[in-house]
């Protein structure tokens, strides 16, 4: 089964696989989500390396929804750390939330804004895996200040302050 087949053959397809009448299906990822077949029992992951942690964990729950006893076997080929880790986390924890953490840890939150998804922002103060916490206490702070802004007085000093002890070092620039 693959993507490019239309909705009514993957369904006729999903529907004999069911059934039993299909006995072993090879697919693309088309399958990742939303396959409810409870007598399938094992699924073989080609080139598991190349896949995120969240979409392994998917694939992988398509198996073992039945009281028969079910495999995910995983063949790789040549791994960097990152995906050896990767491996290793599906092998060790079922735990959605875990996974999504590990997979957090690994590629990074990717931008906010923009279009990458994978990889750390450009922080320059803060780690945002790290410094949870204080990320958090700043988040905080930042809607009170809102809520409740400083005098016009307060407010200068702080940004003289800021400019006289952070502004070189973290290349601060004065916008007019």
């Amino acid at each position: 089964m693959h993507g490019r087949l239309g909705a009514d053959e993957k369904e006729a397809v999903m529907q004999r696989f069911k059934e039993g009448a299909i006995k072993i299906m090879v697919s693309t990822t088309v399958i990742e989500v939303g396959v409810d077949v409870p007598n399938a029992t094992v699924m073989v992951v080609e080139q598991a390396e190349r896949f995120g942690l969240a979409q392994m964990h998917q694939l992988r729950g398509r198996v073992g929804r039945g009281a028969a006893q079910s495999y995910c076997i995983l063949v790789t080929e040549k791994m960097n750390d990152t995906a050896r880790e990767r491996i290793r986390t599906l092998v060790e924890s079922t735990d959605g939330f875990h996974i999504s953490e590990m997979d957090l840890k690994l590629r990074g939150p990717g931008e906010f804004f923009g279009t990458k998804q994978s990889g750390l922002p450009s922080l320059r103060v803060a780690n945002i895996l790290r410094d949870t916490e204080i990320l958090e206490v700043a988040r905080r702070d930042a809607v009170d200040f809102i809520a409740h802004p400083p005098s016009e007085d307060d407010l200068r000093r702080a940004v003289g302050y800021i400019r006289d002890h952070w502004q070189r070092r973290y290349g601060l620039v004065t916008v007019g």
